[in-house]
């Protein structure tokens, strides 16, 4: 596997950048990447959500006046929604030319987690989701403050419930654990006063507002400064602390590069990206060239979405059911929009349990035989109400050099799929595809499958 096919799946979730790479160069490529815009319109499933806190009490008083039926319905529907919100991301993902802001997009949705599970509201969200999107490749500290006041995070750690006299730590200790500093590099003390800070922050039109009846405007120590702040001051004094940069370059380089990253590594990035002001963008550019001249393939297991949606591109799949991926990719740990806690998901090695593994060689075998992901799931049918049919039969081609040999073919596909392979392997696929292949004779192309399946089935295939 070459460089630019390596790093065409790392900054986004196929090889379709690789050509581009190669023929701009990859600064130019990081370039164009950064410059994606996005678009800020409300999507049209989220039409008859409720999106003002007015149309949420709505809902919530038909709630309870309704009968029991009627309610389930209502519920119903906006898990839904959230299925149709899953679909449209994965869509973008797959579809997008430069995939980079999606890919950190979701980095950020994993560090800052907020669920429908819990906040119930697609529409929180979806905003939750934007400003993700939106700041994705900005700046660390705007996004830590414009975060922590969506109505989203708000609801999701218990920040509704914090008020003076009857203090809720939550946001107040995942916003210095997981969310800037990491355990150890802030006090008890730190937290609770924090929640002081917090206090009467709550839901809003746009986003959470202070609510003066519920605030706590008495003095308190915060990092051993004395004052009455408010969310944005106190963000402001989090970002004056030594290790500030430290937890989100370790997570950073987990994410694209390292499942294991050095110490060293991440100290020496966390020094530039504290020298930069904390600008995404610079410090992107300083880890990804830098690590693109060095040999690290293999370093990490590819999550479900990489996975996935690099099987889908290879096999030229044209308008793929985004909900059964987004199916597929729950069933593998990794639940867009419901990550199983606030850490969110692990990531590592439990992106490759024994069953981990068998449904993705058991999906493999369905794509490459042209049936769908969950082909006939009947739960999946029933809570989704699918527009496309899983059960259609699937168009797969498979990209190949028509006039190679068998030798020939195996290097195209390895150099596409695998990061490296041993001399038993190589025999193993030169068993599938004997040294007396011609692809002028019927079958050639299902038997340049079958080599595929077989290699996407290996273990070098689920690493990157």
């Amino acid at each position: 596997m070459n460089n630019n096919t390596l790093w065409s799946l790392r900054l986004g979730y196929s090889v379709k950048q690789a050509e581009t790479i190669k023929k701009i160069g990859f600064k130019k490529f990081l370039e164009q990447s950064f410059s994606t815009k996005f678009d800020s319109k409300i999507p049209d499933f989220l039409e008859d959500s409720p999106k003002s806190f007015q149309e949420l009490k709505e809902v919530r008083k038909t709630l309870v006046d309704s009968n029991p039926e009627a309610k389930k319905e209502l519920l119903k529907k906006e898990v839904q929604t959230s299925f149709e919100m899953k679909a449209w991301w994965i869509d973008k993902m797959y579809e997008d030319e430069f995939p980079l802001r999606e890919k950190m997009t979701c980095f950020w949705h994993n560090h800052y987690v907020s669920t429908f599970q819990k906040v119930k509201v697609n529409y929180w969200i979806f905003q939750h989701n934007q400003i993700l999107r939106e700041n994705a490749l900005g700046n660390f500290k705007t996004l830590t403050k414009k975060i922590i006041q969506s109505n989203a995070m708000v609801r999701y750690l218990d920040n509704v419930d914090n008020r003076k006299d009857k203090l809720n730590e939550n946001l107040s200790r995942e916003l210095l654990e997981l969310f800037t500093l990491g355990i150890g590099n802030y006090t008890e003390e730190d937290i609770k006063n924090g929640a002081k800070g917090l206090a009467g922050l709550g839901i809003g039109e746009e986003s959470a507002v202070y609510r003066k009846i519920f605030e706590d405007n008495e003095s308190f120590v915060y990092f051993g400064k004395n004052g009455n702040f408010k969310v944005d001051e106190m963000v402001d004094i989090i970002f004056e602390q030594p290790n500030i940069p430290y937890l989100i370059t370790r997570k950073i380089l987990k994410w694209f590069i390292y499942d294991n990253p050095k110490e060293e590594l991440v100290h020496y990035y966390g020094d530039y990206f504290k020298k930069m002001n904390f600008e995404i963008k610079p410090l992107l550019t300083k880890i990804f060239t830098e690590e693109f001249a060095k040999n690290n393939a293999g370093s990490k297991i590819k999550n479900p979405l990489e996975y996935s949606l690099q099987l889908m591109n290879e096999l030229n799949i044209t308008n793929p059911n985004g909900k059964l991926i987004a199916y597929f990719i729950k069933e593998q740990g990794m639940d867009l929009f419901n990550q199983p806690n606030v850490k969110g998901w692990d990531g590592g090695n439990s992106w490759l349990t024994s069953q981990v593994f068998l449904q993705r060689n058991n999906v493999a075998d369905l794509l490459c035989s042209g049936k769908n992901f969950s082909r006939g799931n009947k739960e999946y049918d029933a809570n989704t109400m699918m527009k496309q049919n899983p059960n259609r039969q699937l168009n797969v081609k498979l990209n190949w050099d028509k006039e190679g040999n068998n030798k020939q073919i195996i290097t195209e596909l390895k150099n596409r799929l695998l990061f490296q392979t041993d001399a038993t392997t190589q025999a193993d696929f030169e068993q599938i595809l004997k040294y007396d292949f011609d692809s002028k004779t019927e079958g050639s192309e299902n038997a340049v499958m079958r080599l595929f399946n077989f290699m996407v089935k290996t273990p070098e295939f689920q690493l990157i």
